[in-house]
């Protein structure tokens, strides 16, 4: 009988183990039974054993669902409500003035990185004008401008490496610009001649550099926040010290894709920077009716992931959250979420009449006030690395040199369709 007995609580305790770690003293039994002890011998000497060790809690101490990390009970029965928690704040370095808010967060950069940002930016802005005029002379069939969004593109871009590997969206020409796409290959890519490096296989904008590791650009939405947590995964395997990046709009996080690709980034520990750019409209679809929660870094905590939100426009503080989302990616191999508050002052893109739904004093505001470009001029003017004199001069020149690669491109002839296009 009592030979039994052991060997049924034997079987009953071996199964208990398995499935529950909380079995108090039916462990001990166990482990004692396996060496030889009887039964009644393994219960006393249990019992002597849980006296002289602590308590072990019971399974109704606290949850333990697999599910969450609730971590008590609770007999209150309250939802929470989205609209009575306090939205993220926003990081950021400069006010609208171009003044440092904070010396502890100036990232001290050299004068002439400083300037080099500022002329890329300039640069861009003023390829963006030629390159818009253009097609609404005929001379191109399509165009977006980044208007309003430069801050993003080239804070963000001057924290990487320059072999990280980036994922746009169709507005990022910015950091493509500052790897070194020069202005002829963006006007031989636009005008799909000879040079195009795509062969003229793609529309306008949708720029691609596999020596620049700058994939190239998809029409359609979304579907490169997924292929980034891909890449990010192999990287992740090569254990080659890079990360994936991936640039996407407000709008673009609405898609599936980006359900999937946070989930999939996160439960497999993927070395890769979402960055979104928020910039308030997705085309005519204002923010207030894109989504009903706290922007798009309130939905990282749900995946796990970490995150910030950002003042898109203080170009330093673009870079200082990419660079230490880099570091974070990296060090601890997992996905970062930035969301970088902006404001497209442009038309979604020529195909596009924005002033259909939101009013020119809104967007001059943006323009006028808020504007990058300007904060970081005000801030090099106060340091004494600008002037407007200095300024005048290399408005003109960065205009000259836009308009020789824009003409040099129309002179080129179309590019050919090769015999293996299909």
């Amino acid at each position: 009988m009592a030979r039994n007995l052991h060997n049924l609580l034997l079987r009953f305790n071996l199964h208990l183990r398995y499935c529950d770690p909380y079995c108090g003293n039916r462990q001990i039994v166990n482990r004692l039974s396996l060496r030889g002890l009887s039964t009644s011998q393994s219960l006393n000497l249990a019992r002597k054993t849980e006296s002289s060790t602590p308590s072990i809690k019971g399974p109704d101490d606290v949850p333990r669902y697999p599910g969450s990390r609730a971590t008590e009970w609770t007999t209150h029965l309250k939802f929470l409500d989205p609209d009575r928690i306090e939205g993220i704040p926003v990081y950021h370095v400069m006010n609208s003035q171009g003044v440092v808010m904070g010396e502890s967060q100036d990232p001290k950069l050299p004068e002439d990185m400083v300037v080099d940002m500022y002329q890329t930016m300039t640069l861009l802005n003023t390829m963006d004008k030629i390159l818009y005029e253009s097609q609404r002379q005929g001379r191109i069939s399509f165009y977006l401008t980044n208007f309003g969004e430069e801050g993003t593109h080239i804070g963000s871009a001057a924290a990487l490496n320059p072999k990280d590997l980036i994922f746009g969206q169709y507005r990022e020409a910015g950091v493509l610009m500052w790897r070194g796409f020069t202005l002829d290959e963006f006007m031989d890519q636009c005008y799909g001649n000879e040079s195009d490096v795509a062969h003229g296989r793609q529309m306008p904008v949708h720029y691609g550099s596999k020596d620049l590791h700058f994939v190239t650009i998809s029409s359609t939405i979304a579907t490169q926040i997924p292929q980034a947590s891909g890449a990010a995964y192999a990287y992740k395997r090569a254990q080659n010290g890079l990360c994936a990046v991936c640039y996407f709009g407000e709008g673009a996080a609405s898609e599936g894709d980006a359900h999937a690709a946070f989930n999939f980034a996160a439960t497999l520990d993927c070395p890769v920077i979402f960055i979104c750019r928020n910039n308030g409209y997705a085309i005519s679809t204002p923010t207030q009716e894109q989504y009903r929660g706290d922007g798009i870094a309130s939905r990282a905590p749900g995946y796990g992931m970490p995150c910030i939100r950002v003042d898109g426009n203080d170009i330093f503080a673009m870079y200082n959250v990419t660079k230490a989302a880099r570091e974070i990616c990296l060090s601890q191999s997992r996905p970062i979420l930035i969301e970088a508050m902006t404001y497209r002052i442009g038309h979604h893109s020529t195909s596009d009449d924005s002033t259909a739904y939101r009013s020119v004093d809104e967007v001059n505001q943006w323009d006028k006030v808020e504007n990058p470009i300007l904060r970081l001029k005000k801030y090099m003017i106060a340091q004494d690395w600008w002037s407007e004199e200095k300024d005048k001069d290399w408005m003109k020149e960065n205009r000259r040199r836009v308009i020789e690669a824009f003409q040099a491109a129309g002179k080129k002839k179309k590019a050919q369709p090769r015999v293996d296009v299909w």
